[in-house]
C-alpha cells in the first residue's frame, strides 16, 4: 500500500455505512445492472479522449471497493491504477481484488506531489465530502494532474432528488451539472464534456425515490444489496437503457438524470 497521511482525514467521518454496505458493494459491483451501465457510459466517454493504454499513471479518488479501478487499467500503461479511500473496509476488499496501489487518505487531501498522474477519476464520490470541502477536492484533483491531463467526475445529480437512500449513506449534497462544471472551470479546468446520464430510467426512478423511498425516513436503508431471485431477470433488462446512453453520449448531452458527469482538461500550460 502507499502511506497515507496521519492526521484525522474529513473524507466519509461521519459516514453511516456499515460493513455489510461494502459486501454488498463489492459483490454487486461485477455484474449488477447499473454498475454494468455506468461502465458502459465511462469507457464510451474515456475512449474518446485517452486511446487505450496511453495514460502513464492513473488515480480513482474514492476508489470503494476497486470495481473502477479494473476498469480503468484499460487506458494505464502497466496497469498503473492508484487508489484512496478513507473506508478502511473499502481498502480490504480492494485488496481482495488484487489492487496493490492503495491508500487511507482524502480526496480533499491527496498525499500526492504536483503533477503526478494522467487521468484522475472520482465516481459518486464528491457528494460525501463534508463541511463544503468539494471544491477543496476538485483542486486537489487539478494540483496533482499533469498538464494536459483529465479528470472524469460522476455525481448524484438535483438535490429535490434526495432520498431515503442518501440518508442511508450520509450524502450530504446532490448537484446539478452546473453546479458541477462551475466547480471544475474555477479549479482551472477546461470543460470537454458536461452532461446528465441514467436520464432513460429518470422518470421511474423519481417516483420511486420521492413517493416510496422519501428522505427522513427512519427505517432508510441503502439502494445497494442483492434483489431477491424472483427480480432476478429484471437486471439485465435494467442495464439496456444504460448501454443505449453510452452510445449515444458521444454525440448528444443529455438534459437531465440522476447521474451529472464532467470531464474537464487540466490546460497544458498550466502548473
Amino acid at each position: 500500500m502507499i502511506p497515507g497521511r496521519d492526521k484525522p482525514c474529513p473524507y466519509f467521518h461521519d459516514s453511516r455505512m456499515q460493513p455489510q454496505d461494502y459486501a454488498y458493494l463489492y459483490e454487486l459491483e461485477e455484474n449488477f445492472w447499473w454498475f454494468v451501465g455506468m461502465r458502459e457510459i465511462t469507457q464510451a466517454l474515456l475512449d474518446r479522449i485517452i486511446p487505450a493504454g496511453s495514460a502513464g499513471r492513473i488515480l480513482d479518488a474514492g476508489c470503494g471497493t476497486g470495481g473502477m479501478m479494473s476498469q480503468l487499467e484499460r487506458y494505464a500503461a502497466d496497469n498503473n491504477v492508484v487508489g484512496i479511500d478513507f473506508s478502511e473496509t473499502a481498502l480490504r476488499f480492494c485488496v481482495q481484488g488484487q489492487h496493490a496501489e492503495l491508500a487511507r487518505a482524502s480526496v480533499s487531501e491527496l498525499p500526492f506531489g504536483d503533477s503526478t498522474f494522467d487521468l484522475v477519476t472520482s465516481f459518486d464520490v464528491l457528494q460525501h465530502v463534508p463541511d463544503q470541502k468539494d471544491a477543496q477536492a476538485i483542486a486537489e484533483f487539478y494540483r496533482v494532474l499533469r498538464p494536459g491531463g483529465f479528470v472524469f467526475i460522476r455525481v448524484a445529480a438535483y438535490q429535490w432528488m434526495r432520498s431515503g437512500h442518501d440518508d442511508a449513506i450520509a450524502v450530504q449534497r446532490r448537484y446539478d451539472l452546473a453546479e458541477l462544471t462551475a466547480h471544475l472551470r474555477r479549479a482551472g479546468f477546461t470543460i470537454r464534456k458536461a452532461s446528465y446520464a441514467n436520464t432513460l430510467l429518470f422518470p421511474v426512478a423519481a417516483i420511486k425515490r420521492l413517493i416510496f423511498t422519501p428522505k427522513g425516513r427512519a427505517d432508510a436503508e441503502s439502494e445497494v444489496k442483492p434483489w431477491p431471485r424472483s427480480l432476478a431477470w429484471m437486471n439485465g433488462l435494467l442495464s439496456v437503457p444504460l448501454k443505449i446512453e453510452a452510445l449515444a453520449l458521444n454525440r448528444v448531452d443529455f438534459p437531465f438524470g440522476l447521474s451529472a458527469i464532467c470531464i474537464g482538461e487540466k490546460p497544458r500550460s498550466g502548473s
